[in-house]
């Protein structure tokens, strides 16, 4: 948000060219006869936001299988809901773009961005339930899933058929290493890099390869619970009695203790979750914010109530503000209904409604299907200007209307369970305990 916000200031101030010129800045990586040139906003937009995809494939194949999209029944209710949440914006936009150059909008107000979402929720701390959290997380992640299939069918160039199928040949390479069990991070990182030069080749846009690496990445343990906290053990043992070591360095015998400790780690952990631990915080700290400073710019001056009132802005505002939360809450409750799905234990349907305002949040992932969208400025500028505004006001909406349902079921609610108090001395036991 600093960052948005950042942008929008320099994009009107005295150095509103500078901001511009900025992000037109040529840069050449490569060697030899292999070079790519283009200028920074590229390389932000097609270069490192792959990398802000890549932890999104991770995240949604370890929804799938372990968390909350692990069997039909617990998938049946966010999946629901994102449908909805994804149809019925597309429809509101449609509405209000029947003709004209922003009807290639229609995708811009279907995204939802999981971080912000999550975000504002997590500002009302402990007195959220924990499954209206992993609801919102289940729908957010359903979401990107769609919208990665939105930029994959609807929002490329031309396809070369023969680059698709020097991408799908490195697909395969990249799962057959997984199944020999190679799990070296640098074997994957070098097909990744020529799999998403294959796919930016292709006509397809170059973000879809971080989803499809991340599909590839092993997502199992070498070794149990059991052997890891056995081996780890004898690891350790065999450490503290190796000796005394100089001040400086180890022993041979704690180094070679040390390093069995090290490979039995990396044995117990799957190379996803390393890489999702691993590039999460470069992603939230530095991608997204850099993404957001690189696109959020927009001369707004006297033109700030043309571009609130166009059809493309009204559009994402429409979608954004009305369709996600009417088309959440619908969706659901059909759901539910129809006996495809059940609502959490401790949830309501105001609970519901709520996270319907906070889907609303579009930002990151709009702003970037707008990109893809619009190749003309005005529209563009619009879009942009239609998904902040739509965003802020969704998303304290949605704030306001969690934090009055969160404190009127707490107050109504006597029973136990998350929300109940607990005396200092069973807290400070449960503490000692653990």
């Amino acid at each position: 948000m600093a960052a948005a916000i950042i942008a929008l200031v320099w994009a009107n101030s005295p150095w509103s060219a500078q901001y511009f010129a900025f992000w037109h800045t040529q840069i050449r990586l490569g060697f030899g006869e292999w070079m790519i040139t283009e200028d920074l906003h590229w390389w932000i937009n097609d270069a490192l936001m792959v990398v802000f995809f890549f932890v999104v494939g991770l995240e949604i194949k370890r929804e799938i299988l372990v968390g909350e999209l692990a069997s039909v029944r617990q998938a049946a209710l966010p999946i629901a809901a994102a449908a909805g949440g994804m149809l019925l914006p597309a429809l509101f936009y449609m509405s209000l773009n029947t003709s004209g150059q922003g009807t290639s909008g229609w995708g811009v107000p279907m995204a939802t961005d999981i971080a912000f979402a999550l975000g504002v929720m997590a500002l009302l701390g402990s007195r959220v339930p924990l499954a209206l959290k992993v609801f919102l997380t289940a729908l957010a992640i359903v979401d990107d899933i769609g919208a990665v299939l939105v930029i994959a069918l609807f929002y490329t160039s031309s396809i070369s058929w023969l680059f698709l199928a020097v991408a799908a040949g490195i697909l395969f390479l990249l799962f057959a290493v997984n199944v020999l069990g190679i799990r070296n991070l640098m074997v994957y990182f070098i097909l990744g890099v020529c799999l998403w030069l294959a796919i930016l080749s292709s006509g397809l846009h170059a973000t879809l390869a971080g989803v499809l690496l991340a599909m590839a990445i092993p997502a199992s343990r070498k070794i149990n619970r059991a052997d890891f906290l056995q081996k780890a053990h004898d690891d350790i043992y065999a450490f503290e009695n190796a000796g005394e070591s100089n001040q400086r360095l180890l022993s041979a015998s704690q180094q070679e203790a040390l390093i069995s400790l090290e490979t039995t780690v990396e044995n117990m952990e799957a190379p996803l979750q390393k890489m999702e631990h691993i590039l999460h915080p470069w992603v939230v700290y530095v991608i997204i914010p850099l993404f957001a400073l690189a696109n959020t710019g927009v001369v707004i001056g006297e033109n700030f109530s043309a571009l609130l009132l166009d059809r493309v802005s009204l559009g994402i505002i429409a979608g954004l503000v009305l369709g996600k939360q009417i088309g959440v809450t619908t969706a659901a409750w059909i759901a539910v209904k129809l006996g495809f799905a059940e609502l959490p234990a401790g949830i309501t349907w105001r609970d519901i409604y709520a996270v319907g305002w906070l889907a609303g949040i579009g930002f990151t992932m709009s702003l970037f299907i707008s990109e893809l969208a619009f190749a003309n400025d005005a529209e563009l500028n619009s879009a942009k200007v239609g998904i902040l505004c739509a965003s802020l006001f969704a998303g304290l909406i949605g704030y306001a209307l969690l934090r009055q349902f969160v404190r009127k079921d707490r107050n109504s609610d006597n029973t136990g369970g998350e929300n109940t108090l607990i005396s200092p001395e069973v807290s400070e036991q449960n503490v000692k305990g653990l």
